[in-house]
C-alpha cells in the first residue's frame, strides 16, 4: 500500500471507529490532557515505507504517542501529517475538520481548501472549482473508487462528469483528500484535481467492543421560516484480538428554504410595433418600386418601417422575461454506510465498504412576469430610456404579454456503492491491492411540470432597470386577480439520468532496496451514462383544443375577453393561487401580489398527467467509455550533498473505447471511437530543513470531453431560434500541468505556504456558431417543442443560431496559493486559545470562444429593414468557472470546554458560460459568505453547539454579457441556523 494511502489512516477511528470524530466528538479520544497542550513537530520528509505499512492506523499513533492535541487542534495536525508525508502536493480536511465546520455538504467543507472555489445552488454548495478548473475538470473517488453522483438541485440537472456534492452529508466520511498534482499510480481524467472521499475503518480503533455516537439538530431558515431536523449516528464493534470489526453509520436531514428575488433569462434586441407613438410597421401596396407605405400595421402583419425611434429601439437590449419570483426549495438526504474488516494475520487486511445516499428535492418556482421575448411585435413602447451600454433599461409597455408563471419539480437521487478491498503483504518487501466495485447514481425527475396564466394585451406595466440588481416592476392590471388571465399552456418534462461505474485495479509495491521502491498496477472501468428526457408540452387550444383528453370540455370565450381572442381556458379561483413576493430585494412600488396557477387542480383540469409522453431529442443520449490502463512509478528518497530528497516518477498509459448514441430527428445515431494517451508524471521534494519542504511537479494530464457535446444527436429551442448539435469526435481535454511550492511547518499544527501553478492546455474544445435556417442544419419543423413560437409561428425562412463543439487551439492558467494556520500560543493568558487559518489563491488565464454579438438592422430596401446576427467571431477570456481571485479564513478559539468559530469565504467574479441573444458571455460577481459555529462541553460525553451558515445572507448576482453588466438573476436564500447536541455513546 502506498506511502499516502498508509498516512491517510490517520483519520479512521478514534474509539468510534470509522466517522466519531467526525460526527460528534467535541474532543477526539487521543489523549485528555488540557486542551492547546502543544503538539511536538513532526519530522518532515518522506514516510518510510515499510513504516508506513505497520504504522499505528489512529490519528494519535500517526502524530506521534508523546503528543498532547485534542479537539480541532488534532485534526489540523493531522491533516498537516497528510500534507507532509506525501511527495505530491496533497491537502485534506480530517474527521474533526468536517464534523465542527457548520457545513450542510461536502462542497462547503472542501472550499476550506487553499485553491478550491464552490457554486451554490439553491443556497448550499454544489459543485467545486480546482485552481480555476470546474468541476467537469475534477475526478472524484470514494473509498478510492472513481464515481460521479449527479442531481436536479438548482436550476438545472447535472448531466455531465461533474460530481454533485450536495448529494451527500458530511457526516458520513472521515476525510477528504485533495491531490493537486499528478501521480502515475493516481488515477487520470483530472486537469484541476483528484478528490478522495473517506468514509470508515473498524479496525482502526483501539478499543475493543461496542463503541457509538449520536448527533441531533434542529435547521432554521430565516426566509422559509421552517425547522427541519438533522440527525446523524455511528455504531461500531471490534473483537478484542483486533482482527475483525464492523460499522455502520448513518445521517439524515430535512430542511426548507425560499429563494427570493429577480430575473430576466437575458436580455434581447427585436422590432417593437411602436415606439413613442411612431408605429415602427406598415401595411403596403403595390409591387417593387411601385410599392409603397399606407396604413399602420398594428401588433401583426404589415412590413417594419425603418425610423429613428423605431430603429434605436430595435438596436438596443431589453430584458425578454422581466419578473420577480418565489423559489421554494424542499431537501431531504438519507445517507448510510457500512464497513466490515477482517485482518487475520498482520500481513492480510480485507475491507468491505458500502455507501448509499438519496437526496430528494422538491423545487417550486412561482414567477409573475411579461413575456417580452419573441413578443414584441405586438407591444407599444412608451417612454423609453436607454443608458450607455445600449441598454433599454426602463419603459411602459402597452399590449404587452403578462404571464404568471407555476413551475413545480420533483427529482430524487440515489447513490449506492458497494466495493472490496485485499490489502496483501507477499513478503517484506512486496505488497499488493486488490481493489473493485461498482457505484450507481440515479439522478430522476419523474414531475417537471409548468402551468402558464397569460394576459396578452396588458396594459401599463412598467419596468425600471436603472438599478440593475434591483428593477422595478409594476403591472398595470391586477394580476392578482385570476379572472383575467387564461390558462394557455401546460408542460410536463420528466428525466432520468443513470451513471455506472465498473471498476477492477490491482496495485503493486516492491521495495527494491533502502529508499528505493517500485509501484505497477493495471486499472479496468466501464463508466456508462444514460439520459432519457420526455415532454408533455402543448398550447392549450393551439389545436383547437383536439390535442387534449378532455371529455366535453372546450376552449370557449370568457367574459372578459372576446371571442376573436380566447387562446386558453378561462381561469377561476378554483384553478388559481395568490402569491406575495416578500422580501425580495425589490423597490417600493414593484408589484408583489399575483396569482398563479393551482398545479393538482389545473392539472386535473387539463387532464396533463394522461397526455402521451413525447421523447425529447436533446434530453435522449448516452455514452459508454471502456478503460483499460496501466501504470509504472519509481519512488526513491535519499540524501545529496547533504540536502534530503523524495521524489516519485513514472508513466500511466490509457485506452479508452468510447461509445456515443443520440438522436437525429428522433432516429437514433451511434458513433464509435477510441483513443490512447502516456501521461508521464513527476514529483519531486526537498528537504532544508527538518521542517521545510520544496516541491516541484510537472506532468502530462487529461480530462475526458464533457458528455453533453459527446453525443451525435441534437436539440432544437424553439423560443431562443438555436440549434446545438454535439460531436462525438472531440478529442479529451489535455494539458501539461507544472507546480512549485515551499512549505514551512514553523511550530505545531501550523504551516506557512507558497504555491505556483501553470497549466498549459494542449487540446480544449471550443465552441463554433454559425446562422442558417432549420434546412440548413438538415431540420424540419417536427423537432421544434410544440409550445415554442417557433412552432406555433413557423416560418422556413427563420435564421437560427446553430452551436456545436470543435476541438481549439488550447488554453493557458497559472497562479499562486497562499496559505498560513497556526494557534496563537504566543499570546498571554486566554488568549491563546484563538489560532487563525487563512488562504487566498489568484489565478490568471487566458481561452479563446466563439462568440456571437449584438445584431444589426440591415435594410436591403426601404421595405425589407431585419435585425441580422453577425457571424461568430473569437473573443478571449478566462477559463470558464475560473475566479482570479478567492479568499478563506477562520478565527477560532478552543478550551477545555468552550469552543468558537468563524469562517469567511470570498470567491471572485467569473465568467460561467457563452450566452446567446447577442449578449457576449454569463457569469456571476464575487460572493461573500459568512459561517460560524459555537459549542460548550457540558460533560465529557455530551456537548451542545449553535451554528450559522451564510450569516450575511448573500445576494447572489448572475450577469448576461460580460461588458454591459445586463441582469441575468439577483436572489438571496436567507441564513440557516442549527441547534443541537452531540453525544459520545
Amino acid at each position: 500500500m502506498s506511502t499516502l494511502s498508509k498516512s491517510l489512516k490517520l483519520q479512521h477511528g478514534v474509539s468510534a471507529g470509522a466517522i466519531v470524530a467526525a460526527l460528534l466528538l467535541p474532543a477526539s479520544a487521543l489523549a485528555q490532557a488540557a486542551p492547546g497542550s502543544p503538539a511536538q513537530p513532526v519530522t518532515a520528509g518522506p514516510v518510510d515505507s515499510q513504516t508506513a505499512d505497520t504504522a499505528p492506523e489512529s490519528a494519535a499513533d500517526a502524530i506521534g504517542q508523546d503528543i498532547v492535541v485534542t479537539g480541532f487542534r488534532q485534526s489540523l495536525q493531522a491533516a498537516l501529517n497528510v500534507k507532509k508525508n506525501s511527495v505530491a502536493a496533497v491537502d485534506s480536511i480530517i474527521a474533526e475538520d468536517i464534523a465542527k465546520f457548520p457545513d450542510q455538504n461536502l462542497a462547503e467543507s472542501l472550499q476550506r481548501i487553499p485553491g478550491i472555489s464552490i457554486q451554490r445552488d439553491a443556497g448550499e454548495g454544489r459543485a467545486i472549482t480546482v485552481r480555476g478548473l470546474g468541476a467537469q475538470f475534477t475526478r472524484v473517488r470514494v473509498n478510492g473508487m472513481e464515481t460521479v453522483a449527479t442531481s436536479t438541485d438548482g436550476a438545472s440537472a447535472n448531466r455531465d462528469r461533474a460530481f454533485d456534492f450536495n448529494v451527500f452529508a458530511s457526516e458520513l466520511f472521515s476525510s477528504l483528500v485533495v491531490h493537486k498534482t499528478a501521480e502515475a499510480s493516481l488515477d487520470e481524467g483530472s486537469l484541476g484535481a483528484v478528490v478522495d472521499l473517506n468514509t470508515g475503518n473498524p479496525l482502526g480503533g483501539k478499543k475493543a467492543g461496542f463503541t457509538g455516537a449520536l448527533s441531533a439538530q434542529g435547521s432554521y431558515n430565516t426566509l422559509a421560516k421552517t425547522i427541519g431536523p438533522r440527525v446523524a449516528g455511528l455504531l461500531s464493534w471490534r473483537n478484542d484480538a483486533g482482527t475483525f470489526g464492523a460499522s455502520v453509520s448513518g445521517a439524515y436531514s430535512k430542511l426548507d428554504t425560499l429563494e427570493l428575488g429577480n430575473n430576466t433569462t437575458r436580455w434581447a434586441q427585436a422590432q417593437f410595433d411602436s415606439v413613442d407613438g411612431t408605429p415602427c410597421y406598415y401595411n403596403t401596396t403595390g409591387t417593387g418600386a411601385a410599392q409603397v407605405f399606407t396604413t399602420r400595421a398594428s401588433n401583426s402583419g404589415g412590413v417594419y418601417r425603418s425610423s429613428a425611434a423605431c430603429d434605436k429601439a430595435s438596436l438596443a437590449f431589453h430584458p425578454r422575461i422581466p419578473r420577480y419570483g418565489v423559489i421554494k426549495h424542499d431537501r431531504e438526504r438519507l445517507g448510510l454506510t457500512a464497513s466490515v474488516q477482517f485482518a487475520p494475520t498482520e500481513k492480510t487486511k480485507i475491507s468491505i465498504d458500502g455507501l448509499y445516499s438519496k437526496f430528494k428535492e422538491t423545487r417550486e418556482e412561482q414567477w409573475a412576469e411579461v413575456l417580452m421575448r419573441s413578443n414584441e411585435r405586438s407591444i407599444d413602447l412608451v417612454n423609453p430610456v436607454y443608458d450607455k451600454n445600449n441598454n433599454l433599461i426602463s419603459a411602459t409597455l402597452n399590449d404587452a404579454y403578462n404571464r404568471n408563471e407555476h413551475y413545480l419539480r420533483k427529482s430524487s437521487t440515489e447513490f449506492y456503492q458497494i466495493g472490496g478491498t485485499w490489502d496483501q503483504d507477499v513478503t517484506d518487501k512486496l505488497r499488493f491491492t486488490l481493489l473493485g466495485g461498482i457505484s450507481k447514481s440515479d439522478a430522476s425527475i419523474p414531475v417537471e411540470t409548468t402551468i402558464l396564466f397569460d394576459n396578452k394585451a396588458a396594459q401599463g406595466y412598467q419596468y425600471d432597470y436603472t438599478n440593475m440588481a434591483s428593477p422595478k416592476l409594476t403591472f398595470g392590471n391586477n394580476v392578482a386577480d385570476p379572472t383575467g388571465y387564461q390558462l394557455s399552456e401546460i408542460r410536463d418534462r420528466p428525466s432520468d439520468t443513470v451513471n455506472k461505474f465498473r471498476t477492477a485495479q490491482l496495485r503493486g509495491e516492491w521495495d527494491v532496496a533502502e529508499g528505493f521502491q517500485i509501484k505497477a498496477g493495471g486499472v479496468y472501468r466501464k463508466f456508462s451514462f444514460d439520459t432519457v428526457g420526455f415532454t408533455r408540452d402543448t398550447v392549450v387550444c393551439g389545436n383547437g383544443g383536439k390535442d387534449l383528453v378532455l371529455g366535453t370540455l372546450n376552449c370557449s370565450p370568457s367574459s372578459a375577453i372576446a371571442a376573436g381572442s380566447v387562446y386558453g381556458f378561462p381561469v377561476t379561483s378554483a384553478l388559481a393561487d395568490i402569491v406575495s413576493l416578500g422580501s425580495a430585494g425589490q423597490p417600493a412600488g414593484t408589484t408583489t401580489q399575483y396569482a398563479i396557477a393551482n398545479i393538482p387542480a389545473a392539472a386535473a383540469y387539463t387532464n396533463l398527467y394522461n397526455r402521451a409522453l413525447v421523447v425529447d431529442p436533446g434530453n435522449t443520449r448516452s455514452v459508454s467509455e471502456e478503460v483499460k490502463g496501466a501504470y509504472l512509478e519509481f519512488d526513491t528518497k535519499g540524501e545529496l550533498f547533504g540536502l534530503r530528497y523524495a521524489f516519485n516518477a513514472g508513466v500511466r498509459y490509457v485506452r479508452t473505447d468510447q461509445v456515443s448514441t443520440g438522436l437525429v430527428s428522433g432516429v437514433a445515431a451511434t458513433v464509435k471511437r477510441d483513443y490512447d494517451d502516456w501521461l508521464p508524471s513527476l514529483n519531486v521534494a526537498l528537504y532544508p530543513t527538518e521542517n521545510i519542504i520544496v516541491r516541484g511537479a510537472v506532468a502530462k494530464v487529461m480530462t475526458r470531453p464533457s458528455l453533453g457535446n459527446l453525443t451525435p444527436g441534437g436539440s432544437v429551442d424553439g423560443f431562443n431560434f438555436r440549434i446545438t448539435n454535439g460531436n462525438p469526435f472531440l478529442d479529451p481535454f489535455r494539458a501539461t500541468a507544472y507546480d512549485l511550492a515551499l512549505e514551512w511547518y514553523f511550530a505545531p499544527q501550523s504551516i506557512a505556504s507558497i504555491a505556483l501553478f501553470k497549466k498549459s492546455i494542449d487540446s480544449f474544445p471550443v465552441s463554433s456558431t454559425i446562422t442558417g435556417t432549420l434546412a440548413d442544419a438538415g431540420l424540419t419543423k417536427a423537432v421544434l417543442p410544440p409550445s415554442s413560437p417557433a412552432f406555433i409561428n413557423f416560418d422556413p425562412t427563420q435564421l437560427y443560431t446553430i452551436a456545436t463543439t470543435v476541438n481549439g487551439t488550447g488554453a493557458s492558467l497559472k497562479g499562486i496559493e497562499l496559505s498560513v494556520q497556526a494557534p496563537f500560543k504566543f499570546l498571554p493568558g486566554f488568549l491563546k486559545n484563538f489560532g487563525g487559518i487563512a488562504n487566498a489563491t489568484f489565478i490568471d488565464s487566458t481561452a479563446s470562444y466563439g462568440v456571437v454579438g449584438p445584431s444589426t438592422l440591415v435594410c436591403a430596401t426601404q421595405f425589407t429593414c431585419r435585425l441580422v446576427a453577425p457571424a461568430a467571431v473569437q473573443r478571449t477570456s478566462t477559463l470558464f468557472g475560473l475566479s482570479k481571485k478567492a479568499f478563506n479564513g477562520t478565527l477560532y478559539y478552543e478550551d477545555a470546554k468552550f469552543s468558537a468559530r468563524g469562517s469567511i469565504s470570498y470567491r471572485g467574479p467569473y465568467v460561467d458560460q457563452n450566452s446567446g441573444t447577442g449578449n457576449v458571455f454569463e457569469g456571476y460577481t464575487a460572493t461573500t459568505n459568512f459561517d460560524a459555529s459555537v459549542r460548550y462541553r457540558l460533560t465529557k460525553w455530551l456537548e451542545v453547539s449553535l451554528e450559522g451558515t451564510n450569516l450575511t445572507d448573500t445576494y447572489r448576482y448572475r450577469y448576461t454579457d460580460l461588458d454591459a453588466n445586463r441582469n441575468y438573476e439577483n436572489n438571496h436564500f436567507g441564513r440557516t441556523i442549527l441547534v443541537g447536541a452531540r453525544m459520545k455513546l
